[in-house]
């Protein structure tokens, strides 16, 4: 049996507005704004008072399932823009110490002395992302409005500390994610 459409709709928080021109969502809250397209998606994007309506015509199974796929990707955007997304990273280390050095108004992270190598890893945090030290020993947290770029931006980090050419089940050192969390919190009324 062939669907005739397929929809789904998103409700827009208190204090988010929402722009839509062309398949490119521009959301804006108390922490900034955040702009992403869909223009890749055969959709139909409608943009009501107080919510917006996905709809999908004749679409097949992959077209359906992208449907959520959208409405999960706006609701990130409405979470980014009022609390923020933070990652916090530890590094692991069995002799050598891993040293984590942030330069560039926290927009760049440099891993010094893993496994005792002289080669510095640098990673080019992506935009949007700032990197801050958060008082522990050895850990360091990742924080943007948007969640791609924050946790792309963790994960470049992570894979800068790849150990090569030896056995990884006994040589675990590296930079790891500990924790995925909010900046701020909502204030349950």
């Amino acid at each position: 049996m062939k669907l005739i459409h397929a929809g789904d709709t998103v409700k827009i928080p208190d204090g988010c507005s929402v722009k839509i021109d062309r398949r490119i969502v521009t959301v804006d809250g108390p922490r900034g704004q955040l702009k992403k397209s869909f223009k890749h998606q055969q959709c139909e994007l409608t943009l009501h008072k107080k919510s917006i309506d996905i709809k999908v015509h004749i679409p097949n199974r992959k077209a359906v399932a992208c449907v959520r796929t959208i409405c999960s990707h706006i609701n990130n955007m409405f979470t980014g823009v009022q609390q923020g997304y933070k990652y916090k990273m530890k590094s692991v280390y069995a002799h050598f110490p891993i040293n984590i050095n942030i330069i560039n108004d926290n927009t760049h992270v440099e891993v010094h002395n893993f496994l005792g190598e002289k080669f510095v890893r640098r990673v080019n945090l992506l935009p949007g992302v700032t990197c801050k030290p958060t008082g522990n020993k050895d850990e360091i947290m990742v924080e943007g409005n948007d969640v791609e770029n924050v946790s792309r931006s963790a994960a470049l980090i992570q894979q800068s500390t790849t150990v090569r050419n030896k056995d990884i089940r006994k040589f675990l050192d590296g930079v790891y994610v500990s924790e995925k969390t909010f900046i701020q919190e909502l204030e349950d009324e």
